[in-house]
């Protein structure tokens, strides 16, 4: 008895570390294809964008004074060296009015999935000369990205179209003169896409924001926003739909506003958590087995134990591979399908079709598939291995509970066993 359970625990062993190494497998292939494809999916679509709020400011002109490496005021002629220089003096926006709408897909690359999205955007501000002065003032709007598609961009100022949009590096910075308190409405609209998130920053710094409003438009059921953001001041859900308003009349803030694109189950991470966590199901089908078969008597060889670990290891063997070319469910059911068939028929030549359909093939089909299956609902995974545990406890309890141990185990060494 012994000897068979020092063997069974050394072939329990051995298809661990097969089931290590072939997880660390699927793990490091998903990594390598997510650092290629991520970049080949980002360059069709683009990268996760985020507008910052545009910046007002006019310039003054101001003396600077020159001093050498050693802070000493210099000039060519020994005497302190100044000149006149341009500094920016920052104003707010009087108001924003924004629009966004997000419709998002999900694209397949190998063994991951990755959220695209298409963004419109129009956006109202109010441009006010708050000064005593006239002023040229300078509306500066930083583009999302820089690699980044813009389609059908505009920009309006005091209602007129400017057809001959002024952007360099990146950024769209429009001169609007202005006189002591005059107010100028700008509009920037445009289409453009981008992947796995979508931000409003109003910058790096808190910042005074006035009567702002942006309304978000979300084409999709499962909203979230990203970590450090503003949740929406009011939300309403219309259907699959949402539409999300931050609306703040004076806010002080150093933190964004935006949405997560809603993702799918990976494969390629799911598939390698499945394989990690199999010597858990096949312990505990091993363990059951094992009882039933000293309680029922039936002489199961350590040999037989291999080729139903051989069977387990060829579900996520299977599962592994099939992910690539089918969906997740598909290539899940496909590989129970296999493994099933495989114990089933192997056991029906040694115990009979009946113990082979019933408890071995229902075994399994706890232990292996719906174990494994558990993993498509995340954060019930522990709960699930806990809960089976209990059971399979509890039945090896039940099924024991009258066995003279010591006649079992005197049987098998008069036996040779």
């Amino acid at each position: 008895m012994i000897q068979r359970i020092v063997a069974i625990g050394i072939i329990y062993l051995g298809i661990t570390v097969a089931w290590l190494i072939l997880g660390a497998a699927v793990q490091f292939r998903t990594e390598t294809q997510d650092d290629k494809l991520k970049s080949a999916v980002s360059q069709l679509w683009g990268v996760p964008q985020t507008q910052q709020a545009p910046q007002i400011y006019w310039l003054e002109r101001v003396p600077h004074t020159e001093t050498s490496a050693m802070g000493v005021e210099t000039s060519a002629m020994g005497k302190s060296a100044s000149r006149m220089v341009e500094e920016r003096r920052y104003l707010h926006l009087r108001a924003s009015r924004i629009e966004v709408d997000l419709s998002m897909e999900h694209r397949r690359k190998g063994l991951l999935w990755y959220a695209v999205y298409q963004v419109e955007f129009d956006a109202a501000y109010t441009v006010a000369n708050t000064t005593d002065q006239s002023r040229t003032v300078y509306f500066d709007l930083e583009l999302p990205a820089p690699r980044a598609v813009y389609d059908a961009f505009t920009l309006s100022v005091g209602g007129e179209a400017i057809a001959d949009l002024p952007i360099r590096n990146g950024r769209l910075v429009q001169a609007i003169p202005l006189e002591p308190g005059e107010e100028c409405p700008v509009t920037v609209s445009y289409r453009s896409q981008g992947m796995d998130q979508w931000r409003y920053s109003f910058g790096h710094h808190v910042n005074q924001v006035s009567d702002f409003e942006l309304v978000m438009h979300a084409g999709f059921a499962a909203i979230d926003f990203p970590q450090e953001s503003m949740s929406p001041t009011t939300k309403t859900q219309n259907g699959d739909a949402w539409t999300l308003t931050w609306r703040y009349d004076h806010l002080l803030t150093g933190v964004d506003l935006g949405m997560i694109m809603p993702t799918r189950l990976n494969p390629g991470p799911w598939v390698s958590q499945v394989v990690f966590a199999a010597p858990i199901s096949l312990f505990l089908f091993f363990f059951l087995l094992f009882i039933f078969g000293t309680v029922r008597g039936l002489n199961l060889h350590p040999m037989h134990y291999f080729f139903l670990a051989a069977a387990f290891f060829s579900f996520h063997l299977l599962l592994a591979y099939l992910v690539d070319h089918l969906l997740i469910h598909y290539a899940f059911v496909l590989a129970s399908a296999v493994s099933i068939f495989l114990v089933i028929s192997y056991m029906r030549l040694i115990l009979g079709t009946r113990l082979a359909f019933v408890e071995i093939g229902l075994g399994q089909f706890i232990y292996l598939v719906l174990f494994s299956y558990t993993f498509f609902f995340e954060g019930y995974t522990g709960l699930t291995i806990t809960l089976l545990g209990i059971a399979t406890l509890f039945a090896a309890m039940q099924f024991t509970a009258r066995v003279d141990w010591n006649a079992v185990f005197e049987k098998k060494v008069v036996n040779g066993q």
